[in-house]
Parts: structure tokens; C-alpha cells; sequence
């Protein structure tokens, strides 16, 4: 069995009028084979969250501790989180012009394996996946999201989780700029993943919307930096009909 746990970690960033602490004692753990959600409003730390567990250099780490099967990631490079099992799809991919996806993906998958892969076979499975998600093969010769539409980087993104195949994925508001059938299709792919039975998917979203494709096991409620509230599927269910309000005032209060 593999685990991600997060352990009172406490992570601030550099501000104009000095450092400001943004997540303040998360504590998560995430075993394979489980879909946990993370809800919450705008500005509550949730994407904080993603980009200090993949290692993000903006977000400093103040306490605590990110363990992936007992590993630290937290002393771990970037590439070093990524080869110890850890996927980080993004809410905003960069674009990287003059490389092309189907070089970024051999070269990522050579990174991960420590040989590359057999060219034959390899072009048959990036070709498969790209047609899964609902893409063209030529889509392989253009430059990494250079160009592409909200819905071809989010696609993207999880051609490159099937291609991956990490231990552990973290989905930061995969379903945002998307329309219902690119939300669909993404949804489609990251239940392909799941479905492996032995990953694990921490999925981070504002909206039940990606709930209705993806069932996660257990749902949590971000706010001021923290976990707030924990439950199962009924959780989000009450999200949609209630909001965050109550959960904010009484952070607030606290």
C-alpha cells in the first residue's frame, strides 16, 4: 500500500511587507486507491497546498512534514518528488514554446524510468492516449500549451498522467476554464487512472460540477489555511446547496 501523508504542515510566501503564512497546520493523508477532494473559496490556500507538496520554490515550508510511502519530499528536488511517484496537473499550465509535447512527454517519461522509452511502442501509447482524450496526433508536434485552447491544456495534462502513471496525482482546479464536454473527457481520463486501483488522487476544486464525474471517497473543506471539515460524498452535496459561509465565519471567529 502507498500513502501520501501531510503531517501540521505550515507553509508561508514572501510578501511586499514581509513573509505571510498561508497554509497553517494541514494535516491529510491520501492511500492509494482513494479519491479525496478539497473544497473551498477563492484565496483559502487549496492551490498553496498543491504547489508546496510538488515543491513549488515560491512557497516556503515553515513546519511539518509531506511523506509519500515514508519518503520526505520535503528535503526532495523537484524531479526527485516526481520519480518518487508524486504528479502535479496544474491550474494554469506554462507554455513552452519550441518544445513540442511529444518531446516533453518521452523526455519526462525517460526522467521518470531512467531509460527511454521504445520509440515503436511509445508512439503507439502517447497516440493512443491523445485520441482518448478526445485529440488529434498532430497535436503531438505542437509546442508544449503554446497556443492551445483552456480545454487542450487541460487535456494535456492528463495525457500526460496516463502516460505518467504516477503513484499519486494531484489535480489543481482541473475543471476550471472548461466546457461540459471537455469537462467530460478530462473526468473520463482521471477515472481511467483511478481506476488502477493502486493511485491516489487528490483532487482540488471549487465546484461540485467535477463531483458529478468523479466520486471522490472523501471530501474536505479548505478555509483560512486549514481543513475545516471532513466527510464523505454528502459533504460536497451539502457544499452545493449551503456554500462556504458558515465555514468561514466560524474560521473567522476561531
Amino acid at each position: 500500500m502507498s500513502t501520501l501523508s501531510i503531517n501540521d504542515l505550515r507553509v508561508e510566501v514572501a510578501t511586499e511587507s514581509g513573509p505571510k503564512e498561508i497554509l497553517k497546520g494541514v494535516n491529510l493523508t491520501v492511500n492509494d486507491g482513494e479519491v479525496h477532494a478539497i473544497m473551498g473559496p477563492n484565496g483559502s490556500g487549496k492551490s498553496t497546498l498543491a504547489y508546496a507538496i510538488a515543491g513549488h520554490p515560491k512557497y516556503t515550508i515553515t513546519g511539518g512534514s509531506v511523506t509519500l510511502d515514508g519518503v520526505e519530499l520535503t528535503e526532495l528536488t523537484v524531479d526527485e518528488r516526481a520519480r518518487a511517484g508524486l504528479f502535479l496537473a496544474m491550474q494554469y499550465p506554462i507554455e513552452v514554446p519550441g518544445v513540442s509535447v511529444a518531446n516533453f512527454l518521452r523526455t519526462a517519461k525517460t526522467a521518470l524510468d531512467g531509460e527511454a522509452p521504445k520509440v515503436r511502442t511509445w508512439v503507439k501509447d502517447v497516440n493512443a492516449a491523445l485520441d482518448r482524450l478526445g485529440l488529434d496526433p498532430s497535436f503531438s508536434a505542437r509546442s508544449l500549451n503554446e497556443g492551445f485552447s483552456g480545454g487542450e491544456k487541460k487535456r494535456n495534462e492528463i495525457v500526460q498522467l496516463e502516460l505518467l502513471n504516477p503513484k499519486f496525482a494531484i489535480l489543481d482546479e482541473t475543471d476550471s476554464g472548461l466546457d461540459i464536454d471537455a469537462l467530460r473527457i478530462v473526468s473520463e481520463g482521471v477515472n481511467r487512472f483511478a481506476a488502477q486501483g493502486d493511485r491516489g488522487v487528490l483532487l482540488i476544486t471549487h465546484y461540485t460540477r467535477i463531483l458529478n464525474y468523479i466520486k471522490p471517497d472523501f471530501v474536505h473543506v479548505f478555509v483560512n489555511g486549514r481543513i475545516v471539515e471532513e466527510g464523505g460524498p454528502e459533504l460536497a452535496e451539502n457544499l452545493e446547496v449551503e456554500g462556504y459561509e458558515r465555514f468561514i465565519k466560524a474560521a473567522a471567529a476561531s
